[in-house]
């Protein structure tokens, strides 16, 4: 049983790092997971009223079933019913306080309460409970800034995983039976992306998404380790194979990456294979024309006066604006008066991505007080080194180093604010049209004028 249980910790980085968490074949094997989780749940309520000297009759474990089940229920309801209202006026109330690190705070507070609530109150696995509390906070417009801001606390969080399952392994136990090991290894590599695979075909998946399922599926993590440990302490399971677990589970976790990453090959090779039997190859139907207006994009980051003003603009000439603003209430503003906004800090990537830069014709770094810009320049850079990139700048002195980042033009809040005041004073003094354009021109055409 502990053999059939995937790692959660690794599916979702894998997944993850290879961009397929939010694909199809993302969202069947997360639901996998969570079929497999449940089912644990249930398997750690019931092994103890199973086996072991305690071992009770079947109104005993029929009880207990039902006590779990229920138990899982009234959690699930709880969190929608209540979380759905709770958490997004909490998180609303944080994020009207501007504060990065209260935000980060409260969204490490939310998850791991309602995790450790869910184990201490409904007996349930604070897996699950973690799994509802992301469900919610998913589900709600504070989602891509909660899933930005803990992201660092995900890597760390997982690097104690392994390091964790590095303390339990003992490699003199597992060579003292290395065909046990294979074998076991084996059952994990080959027998449950087989068996994943027979089953989504015979749902009717496509090949590719069943392939590319089973191969995520083949590796064992957490619940494993606690079945084994609960297997231990009821006396069912010896201290070898507890070690042989513990070892398949580190082979597995480490060779996943990599059997993912030969979906791509079995997947050209099924192609060929196919395509010499076939009698005639169809030509494959033109990309359909949606008029979505990928070509003339453009995303600005802030919308303060001047964001507004080159938003109206880009509207006005045919581009399509996606506004980046940290300010919730002008993201809920912009979204119910038709605009394309996303709530988020610039200079986090995934926020970017999300906005569409890797698309964008140009990005207009309006808000005033940035003070990172050269990173987010760089970022953006590495996603779409095509890019036009304008900056707003404070200083003249900072135009050299925002070009050197990657900007494509500069313009200084203080040279615009001596144009208006040469412009004015000339207009004063009874200087020509021709006279104040000469001016103009001489002033932009300063080296301390970086524009």
């Amino acid at each position: 049983l502990a053999l059939s249980v995937a790692s959660t910790v690794v599916l979702t980085r894998v997944l993850s790092d290879r961009g397929e968490l939010h694909t199809a074949t993302g969202r069947i094997a997360v639901g996998w997971l969570i079929v497999e989780d449940v089912f644990t749940v249930v398997v750690l309520v019931l092994l103890p009223e199973l086996v072991g000297d305690n071992a009770a009759g079947f109104g005993q474990v029929a009880a207990a079933l039902a006590l779990a089940l229920g138990k899982m229920a009234a959690l699930v309801v709880l969190t929608l019913v209540v979380g759905q209202r709770v958490v997004p006026w909490v998180f609303g109330q944080v994020a009207a306080t501007r504060s990065r690190e209260l935000f980060t705070l409260t969204v490490l507070v939310v998850a791991l309460g309602i995790a450790v609530g869910s184990a201490k109150v409904f007996g349930v696995s604070m897996a699950l409970g973690a799994f509802l509390a992301g469900m919610i906070v998913g589900r709600t417009e504070f989602s891509l800034r909660a899933a930005v801001e803990a992201l660092p606390m995900r890597d760390a969080f997982a690097v104690l995983f392994f390091v964790a399952s590095g303390l339990l392994f003992d490699p003199a136990a597992v060579l003292r039976t290395p065909w046990a090991f294979l074998a076991t290894s084996a059952i994990v590599l080959v027998s449950k992306p087989l068996a994943a695979l027979v089953v989504l075909r015979w749902l009717g998946q496509p090949l590719s998404t069943g392939l590319a399922v089973g191969l995520s599926l083949g590796q064992i993590g957490e619940f494993s380790f606690i079945l084994a440990t609960l297997g231990r302490t009821l006396d069912v399971l010896p201290e070898a194979a507890v070690q042989i677990l513990v070892g398949t589970a580190l082979l597995t976790m480490t060779l996943n990456p990599f059997l993912m990453g030969t979906t791509v090959i079995w997947n050209n090779w099924y192609r060929r294979s196919q395509r010499g039997h076939s009698k005639a190859v169809l030509a494959p139907a033109p990309e359909p024309d949606t008029g979505s207006g990928l070509l003339h994009r453009a995303v600005v980051v802030g919308y303060g006066p001047v964001g507004q003003s080159i938003t109206r603009l880009l509207r006005e000439n045919g581009v399509v604006p996606t506004v980046v603003e940290l300010n919730l209430e002008t993201v809920r503003r912009l979204q119910a008066e038709g605009f394309q906004a996303v709530y988020g800090d610039a200079d986090r990537q995934e926020v970017l991505v999300s906005a569409g830069v890797a698309d964008a014709k140009g990005l207009i770094l309006s808000a005033s007080g940035l003070t990172n810009s050269r990173e987010i320049i760089r970022c953006v850079r590495e996603l779409n080194p095509e890019i036009r990139i304008l900056v707003r700048a404070h200083f003249a002195s900072e135009g050299a180093a925002l070009r050197g980042a990657g900007a494509t033009a500069v313009v200084v809040d203080e040279s615009e604010v001596a144009l208006g005041c040469i412009e004015v004073i000339l207009r004063e003094l009874g200087a020509t049209a021709e006279q104040i354009d000469r001016e103009r021109d001489r002033l932009r055409a300063s080296p301390k004028a970086e524009r």
